[in-house]
């Protein structure tokens, strides 16, 4: 299915409206995976690496959602150790103290920390393409076909590895995932 934006992807004076519907989203993403810190200057660099690469798209392999998430999917492939080292940070002292706060919180924000630590643990003990796969389905809500899109695998690679990590993540955190 092509959208009025697949054509704003080819025509550079129209690509800003591609940056304008999915920044925030991208910017959301990687903010997830990696620190709010980095997270602005990654998602530019998605949009200038997209611009660039703006000839490649095809918008008959899953359209601009996942191309975009795939290209941020490899940039932070670039900093998967500082992503393995956060869930690791975040697997040892939990989540960083919330600056907008209330008194009322304060029970839920100990009961996340262990949740946190826990299925920040979890993460960091699956593969590289398992993690992957789990977080664009998770903060990226992608189906397994646009997930598979934005990594350049099959759908029954999207589905196995999201099978494997659902069992590995299920095992860690004793819950159904």
């Amino acid at each position: 299915m092509t959208t009025f934006l697949d054509g704003a992807v080819a025509d550079p004076e129209r690509f800003s409206a591609v940056f304008d519907a999915h920044y925030e989203e991208i910017r959301s993403y990687i903010g997830r995976r990696l620190d709010l810190d980095v997270a602005e200057d990654l998602a530019a660099e998605t949009f200038l690496i997209a611009f660039r690469q703006r000839d490649g798209f095809d918008a008959a392999k899953g359209g601009i959602r996942p191309w975009l998430y795939g290209v941020a999917t490899k940039l932070i492939g670039r900093h998967r150790r500082a992503e393995l080292r956060r869930y690791r940070a975040l697997a040892r002292s939990g989540p960083p103290a919330d600056e907008d706060s209330h008194d009322q919180r304060v029970v839920d924000r100990v009961a996340a920390r262990v949740t946190v630590r826990q299925l920040s643990a979890a993460l960091a003990g699956l593969s590289r393409g398992e993690r992957d796969v789990v977080l664009l389905v998770a903060y990226g809500e992608l189906t397994y076909d646009e997930v598979a899109a934005a990594l350049g695998i099959a759908y029954g690679t999207v589905a196995s590895r999201l099978s494997r990590a659902r069992t590995k993540l299920r095992d860690a955190l004793g819950v159904e995932v």
